[in-house]
């Protein structure tokens, strides 16, 4: 017998992600390395980005969840080599090295397309010989970084943002499973063979198809709580819509229940799937803080602009590639989070040499008015990520 859809709303739906991505949680409890890990494999994945316009955005993603966390914890976590590892997802990003064996399903596909890439193909003439020479290196003076090769630097204007051959070596094999990243020196991969850095989890088997799809598709819904086939395979950029179809159809109330998540406000209804313990998950949810945060444009909660959209009725994209006279708002503008909607963005600057915190320019979302508590509200947030970033001042003040 087909069980009938559960029937949700949209608040429902977006106060099940926030609870289930970290964001209903006190962000002012103490951080230790252990539970700095849990977050991590909460999150699911950490995207890795080197801009560091206010902060870098992995660095800001923690931190919008737990005040009190620094960088250094996370370097201090990822340091260790047997908690996390760096590895692609839609993005590099980090996550718990204990899942390596997932993507071991990925690098034979990974190999054979960069192999027919052009981008490989115009980089690196000599695959060969720059491959040998990445070995050499590593095997000859252990963990390396592409500044390791700078001295074997071969027509540097003809590649891709100076990117050496043996640099795009060292990529190619990160990518395809037989180096991993040992760690990061100011911002630069440092990479050895996966099996030094990994150890136990670099000797499990790869998974079969079927258990590398179930997994991808369960851990996913795990931390979407709700989504359509195409948003579950977008969480992971590992499997397609077709295959997370199959999974959904093939699995039943085992892996996920149909639901019809509709829009009280009358925009219409949307079919879609959930965790089998949905109806428990939003019991356990609590109510968000009504502080604001500010939201790092490369959140996971940010990512799907489309599922934003519809479950936060919030058009957001970042305009860091956009060219500065098409932006409508600005380079690095923070979506503003207070409670559960989303009520504006803030483009915010970090002048590390003058030891202050720029705010460029503030949008409120329409009907949102920044009353004096609102403000209260918006400044105390600007003052954390002040000391968060280590400067002494904001400025300039919040206009109306």
């Amino acid at each position: 017998m087909t069980r009938a859809p559960l029937t949700l709303t949209t608040q429902d739906a977006r106060r099940i992600l926030l609870h289930l991505q970290g964001l209903s949680r006190s962000p002012t409890g103490k951080l230790r390395q252990e539970d700095l890990f849990q977050l991590v494999e909460t999150l699911g994945y950490v995207q890795l980005d080197s801009i560091r316009t206010v902060e870098r955005a992995h660095h800001h993603i923690l931190f919008s969840r737990n005040q009190t966390y620094r960088p250094k914890q996370l370097d201090r976590l990822y340091a260790k080599g047997q908690c996390l590892t760096e590895q692609w997802t839609h993005d590099a990003s980090i996550i718990p090295a204990k899942w390596f064996p997932y993507w071991k399903h990925r690098f034979p596909k990974v190999k054979a397309a960069y192999l027919k890439s052009a981008w490989w193909q115009k980089r690196v003439q000599d695959p060969e010989r720059a491959i040998e020479q990445v070995w050499a290196q590593i095997d000859q003076s252990g963990p390396s970084a592409a500044r390791h090769f700078e001295t074997e630097k071969e027509n540097v204007r003809e590649t891709w943002w100076g990117w050496t051959p043996q640099k795009a070596a060292l990529e190619y094999l990160w990518r395809t499973g037989e180096l991993a990243v040992a760690r990061r020196d100011n911002f630069q991969k440092v990479y050895d063979r996966t099996e030094r850095v990994l150890l136990a989890d670099h000797a499990e088997p790869e998974v079969t198809h079927t258990d590398f799809v179930d997994w991808a598709c369960r851990s996913a819904l795990d931390r979407l709580g709700i989504a359509t086939a195409g948003e579950i395979a977008r969480f992971w950029d590992a499997v397609n819509p077709k295959d997370a179809a199959q999974w959904l159809e093939k699995n039943g109330a085992d892996g996920a229940i149909p639901v019809c998540v509709i829009d009280p406000k009358g925009s219409g209804k949307r079919d879609a799937f959930a965790r089998p313990d949905i109806e428990e998950v939003l019991r356990d949810t609590e109510d968000p803080p009504s502080r604001i945060r500010l939201i790092s444009p490369f959140d996971p909660v940010i990512r799907d602009r489309q599922r934003l959209k519809r479950l936060f009725n919030f058009d957001y994209r970042i305009e860091i590639f956009v060219p500065a006279a098409k932006r409508t708002y600005g380079y690095y503008v923070f979506p503003i989070l207070e409670g559960e909607r989303f009520i504006g963005r803030i483009d915010l600057k970090a002048f590390r040499n003058e030891d202050r915190l720029a705010v460029q320019g503030l949008w409120m979302e329409p009907k949102v008015k920044l009353s004096k508590l609102r403000r209260q509200k918006l400044e105390a947030e600007l003052d954390r990520v002040r000391r968060f970033v280590g400067v002494g001042t904001v400025e300039p003040g919040l206009v109306g």
